[in-house]
């Protein structure tokens, strides 16, 4: 399912969302991915930003196009590792941020989240 809001361009969530789907396992290391139509149709996006967010996915690492045969998920786990620690550091600088907002301090932002994942175990 793919799901885009009105606020970013829609090349720039189609990255973040195969991005995603490679680091979560739904991609996985070496398979081949939809083609541009497929995804295009299935997203209900014109084909050219399906292509150039595939384009970017290349230059990150993220993909690679076997000529005839179609796009790949890199098989290099460290790329997919460095992608996952990337996306999860902007995730971490956007809710530090938020919290910053909030006036808490560093000290009290650990406390909360581990206070949370100590209820999250229980």
């Amino acid at each position: 399912m793919w799901e885009f809001t009105n606020d970013r361009p829609i090349y720039l969530q189609l990255i973040e969302q195969i991005k995603l789907r490679v680091i979560n396992g739904t991609y996985k290391p070496g398979d081949k991915v939809p083609s541009v139509r497929e995804i295009a149709m299935e997203a209900g996006v014109n084909p050219n930003t399906v292509q150039r967010a595939f384009l970017e996915l290349e230059r990150s690492g993220i993909l690679s196009t076997q000529r005839t045969l179609g796009r790949f998920v890199t098989d290099k786990e460290s790329d997919i590792q460095n992608n996952r620690d990337d996306m999860a550091k902007e995730q971490v600088e956007i809710f530090v941020g938020k919290m910053k907002e909030l006036g808490l301090s560093g000290e009290d932002v650990i406390r909360l989240v581990q206070a949370y994942l100590n209820e999250e175990g229980k």
